[in-house]
């Protein structure tokens, strides 16, 4: 309770703020340039491309957090997982490899392993839509800013948007050569190096620009098998080229390719158990809270390769800008993992028919060949719009071999099986611009979803086996139209505040459970997910933007939701997507920003989400309880929220000492859909800091980074089984120190 009063008081203080911004904004002397204003201590204006248009973030009737890449970089977020800290709204869901991982916004996101359902969360990386959620996973190479749209985006973005969307922006190149180093390096041996340059090929018509990655992480878990080593670490290596070309004054054209590899030894540890049997099985590990061990004979091993080409050509005439965005991706993924926390054949002695070894290998062959094409109209007339097409074609191919020893025999199988999806859409939006401060939005979208699936599964069983299905064929194809869109009003209450409401209509298309256990109960196409948001918006700017405030109110209903529903077949656990009903999330987001200085930089973010299941349809024969109408969604705290603080120290020898500091805090987290009460993480905070020194004349930086100060231990994921509960362990699981440095020339 007084948890929730603290925050309810950090909510009335942002209000307050946000009335004060009115006010002020009122009084502020508009005969002041913009220069002025650029001059003096202020909030950075921020451009996005949330509409599909360039724009100033206080102005787009959308909610929208930005993540400025170089800043990302310093604090060692440099992946998805990590950036999460930073948006409130947003959460992420650490799963045994990278494509059983799930990004949620605002309490929404779709849990499955199966190629045949697309994410509710759409990862958009320099224009081009990643069609599975695990090719987003890896590392940030080289980006500009990173836009989180919140909320139902399927009119610009498409069918695959109607929770949010990441929309990340990379550097572009420059016609002045420059080029920049910068390395860091943290307890645990984590190392990071990048590497960059830049410049003009040709000046004015061809610039090009080159950055180089490598990083690696031994780990933070002991495996104490066999001598020991470390495990939950990674190693990447990495390379994105673009070259920007002005052929003629209104033809723009960037040519980009990245090529990323990736290693890494993604463990859950022992955190509960009540069986003798498992207890004796993971010895000399212990289970608890803040275990970091465990003793397996083959640990996992998840190998990635991802890399694509793309070109974005800018035709600008009359006013209009013609955008064309072409580009093709693969995607190769390769697991060694085991559903065991106990180990594998090499020991009989610690296997039993309760906890059997497991080994599984998959390989996923994903590639993609994508079409856009936008026209966007000119500006500052009484109707502007941005229409468009778009065309994905995308092909999965997956294999998945099990193996189960249980003491007493040794049962496999191996599943072939994939997917094909071909997506048609035709969409567009308008602004209607009825004086200088009323606006109406409207804008529709029309997809046309062809999917298909193959799935041969041979098996050494005949029967039910737990873990090992018998051998099963089967095949499928489906074919829906899909509608979205979105409505509304904005209006400028003054010149620097703007309220806004929206009606949003969000779309996901049909899905197919297509995984190694498939069942002939799992061939049935999933209908369409649809949902239904409406959002109010204030955005406010006061004092010389010395300070912004964003706040959004949100209700949005899901029909027809696509979850995974956790059933038992022959006394072993299996994953059964299906329609599982109404669901709902509502709340109110806050955003700050503030620099009453030169030196002094502030930002706070709140969330308050409320995602809720309100009618769950239980499926024929199902052998779990489907009594969950009222419970949270998984992977949704109630509450979360991130303030950073920043003060620049200039030095009269023309050096910069930087002091940083920021906490995030979130309540406790739910992480099953069932409810169980193990699988539930306390709210915790962390803190972390960093002193710097810098020298903008000779372009170097360098400093010290401390992370989690306070060493909370706490659980990115909790994953319940018979008798035992295991925990994803977060890098930032305890306190550590790092330096960071980048010299620029």
């Amino acid at each position: 309770m007084k948890s929730n009063k603290k925050i309810f008081g950090a909510l009335t203080t942002g209000a307050l703020l946000v009335a004060t911004a009115y006010a002020s904004a009122a009084e502020t002397d508009p005969g002041a340039s913009v220069k002025d204003r650029d001059d003096s201590a202020a909030v950075p204006s921020v451009t996005v491309s949330a509409t599909r248009r360039n724009a100033s973030l206080q102005s787009v009737p959308v909610a929208v957090s930005v993540l400025d890449g170089d800043a990302l970089n310093n604090a060692n977020r440099t992946s998805i997982d990590t950036i999460v800290q930073e948006v409130p709204s947003v959460t992420f869901r650490q799963q045994g490899g990278n494509k059983d991982t799930t990004i949620f916004v605002r309490g929404i996101g779709t849990i499955s392993t199966s190629p045949g359902v697309e994410p509710t969360v759409s990862t958009v990386v320099d224009g081009v839509v990643y069609a599975r959620p695990g090719q987003a996973t890896l590392d940030l190479l080289d980006i500009e800013h990173i836009e989180i749209l919140r909320g139902p985006q399927g009119t610009l973005f498409g069918k695959n948007a109607s929770s949010g969307v990441l929309n990340v922006v990379g550097r572009k190149s420059s016609q002045a050569t420059s080029g920049f180093v910068d390395a860091s390096w943290y307890e645990g041996n984590e190392k990071r190096v990048r590497a960059g340059v830049s410049g003009a090929i040709q000046p004015g018509v061809v610039a090009a620009s080159v950055t180089g990655l490598y990083a690696d992480y031994d780990g933070n878990i002991d495996n104490v098998h066999a001598g020991g080593s470390k495990l939950n670490g990674y190693d990447r290596k990495g390379v994105r080229a673009r070259v920007d070309i002005t052929p003629i004054k209104d033809l723009d054209i960037a040519l980009i390719a990245d090529y990323l590899r990736s290693n890494s030894s993604p463990t859950f540890t022992a955190y509960k158990s009540t069986a003798a049997v498992f207890n004796a099985g993971i010895a000399p590990v212990v289970a608890g809270t803040e275990n970091r061990q465990v003793n397996a004979d083959i640990p996992s091993d998840i190998h990635d390769r991802n890399k694509g080409l793309s070109a974005q050509v800018d035709y600008r005439f009359n006013g209009y800008t013609l955008t064309s965005i072409t580009a093709v991706r693969d995607w190769d993924n390769t697991q060694y993992t085991s559903t065991s926390a106990i180990g594998n054949a090499a020991e009989v002695a610690r296997i039993t028919a309760a906890f059997p070894a497991t080994r599984d290998i998959g390989t996923v062959e994903f590639s993609q060949a994508s079409q856009e094409l936008r026209l966007a109209s000119p500006k500052d007339q009484f109707v502007e719009y941005v229409a468009g097409a778009y065309y994905l074609h995308g092909k999965d191919r997956e294999t998945y071999q099990r193996i189960v020893n249980n003491g007493a025999a040794t049962n496999s199988g191996r599943a072939d099986y994939g997917v094909k999806n071909d997506s048609y859409s035709l969409f567009g939006e308008s602004t209607l611009n009825f004086s200088p401060v009323w606006r109406a939005i409207a804008g529709a979208r029309w997809t046309r979803d062809d999917l298909s699936y193959d799935h041969v599964r041979t098996s050494t069983q005949t029967v039910a086996f737990p873990g090992v299905q018998p051998a099963v064929q089967n095949a499928g194809s489906t074919s829906e139209d899909g509608y979205s869109g979105r409505v509304g009003l904005q209006y400028d209450l003054a010149r620097d505040v703007n309220t806004y409401a929206t009606y949003s209509r969000g779309y996901k298309g049909p899905a197919y459970n297509v995984f190694f256990n498939m069942l002939s109960r799992d061939t049935l196409a999933l209908k369409p997910e649809t949902s239904d948001s409406f959002e109010l918006g204030l955005k406010a700017s006061a004092f010389d933007r010395k300070l912004t405030a964003n706040v959004a109110v949100f209700s949005t209903k899901y029909a027809n939701y696509q979850a995974n529903f956790y059933d038992t077949v022959a006394g072993a656990v299996v994953t059964r997507l299906i329609n599982a009903g109404d669901v709902s999330t509502k709340g109110v987001e806050l955003d700050i920003n503030a620099r009453p200085t030169r030196a002094l930089t502030l930002s706070a973010s709140l969330a308050y989400t409320d995602a809720t299941i309100d009618s769950f349809n239980c499926p024929p024969a199902a052998a779990a309880s489907c009594n969950l109408n009222g419970k949270p969604l998984p992977f949704s705290p109630k509450w979360k929220s991130f303030t950073r603080a920043n003060y620049a120290l200039p030095l009269e020898n023309g050096l910069i000492v930087d002091l940083s500091a920021d906490y995030s805090w979130q309540a406790k987290t739910q992480f099953d859909l069932f409810q169980s009460p193990d699988a539930i993480q306390g709210a915790y905070g962390v803190v972390n800091a960093g002193i710097a020194l810098s020298s903008p004349v000779s372009g170097w930086r360098i400093a010290l980074v401390g992370k989690n100060l306070a060493n909370k231990s706490y659980a990115a994921n909790l994953v319940t089984s018979t008798g035992y509960v295991t925990r994803a362990v977060p890098r930032d699981d305890e306190r550590y120190f790092g330096i960071t440095a980048r010299k620029e020339f």
